[in-house]
């Protein structure tokens, strides 16, 4: 299985994927880094982690179209077939979401579809919520949307802030995103059909 991990920021969903695979817990041949933003400090992880990095920005291109058609080039040159979106800031266009359907996987800090959108863990602690949590789902053409495959839920203590939360909820996204990816690895996920028989 060939790998794409996007990432436009800070990427320690990258490097928890990566790890992963390096202690064997993920069967992946060969894994890159699709990065839209050239000062991410995910390029570094990559960099450090001797993973091919492949930086397209959107800046360069008149369209998304045209912007979408260069990813995609570059990810049939690596022969990829998972994509795991891991603080990716763009939406993929119906046609991207179509090309490669049951392919793309999203992270995100919530139980969706409770508190979709960048702030979730904000929202959540904002809207004094008793439980958060962190889903992983097939994405689709709508945003924090489609099949959801995992979710695991997170108690909000009274004493967290909101910096303690986000720690949590990334310490727990840490967990779940490799293990979904090995269950996609492993051929268990791959539609709709085959959730329910691990749900």
């Amino acid at each position: 299985m060939n790998l794409a991990v996007f990432a436009s920021g800070n990427g320690s969903n990258f490097s928890a994927i990566i790890k992963a695979i390096r202690q064997s817990k993920i069967k992946i041949k060969s894994v890159i880094l699709v990065s839209d933003n050239p000062s991410a400090f995910v390029i570094k992880r990559a960099q450090k982690a001797k993973v091919q990095v492949v930086l397209i920005s959107r800046a360069d291109f008149s369209s998304r179209a045209d912007f979408e058609a260069a990813i995609i080039q570059r990810l049939k040159s690596y022969k990829i077939e998972l994509i795991a979106l891991a603080g990716f800031m763009r939406m993929l266009s119906p046609a991207f979401v179509k090309r490669y359907r049951n392919r793309i996987l999203n992270i995100h800090p919530s139980l969706l579809p409770e508190f979709k959108g960048s702030c979730a863990i904000k929202d959540a602690f904002d809207h004094k919520a008793s439980f958060t949590g962190v889903t992983v789902h097939f994405v689709d053409e709508k945003m924090d949307h489609g099949p959801v495959i995992l979710q695991e839920r997170l108690k909000i203590k009274s004493r967290d802030t909101l910096a303690s939360l986000e720690k949590r909820i990334h310490a727990l996204e840490h967990k779940l995103y490799p293990q979904v990816i090995k269950l996609f690895c492993g051929g268990k996920i791959r539609s709709l059909k085959g959730l329910k028989s691990i749900l």
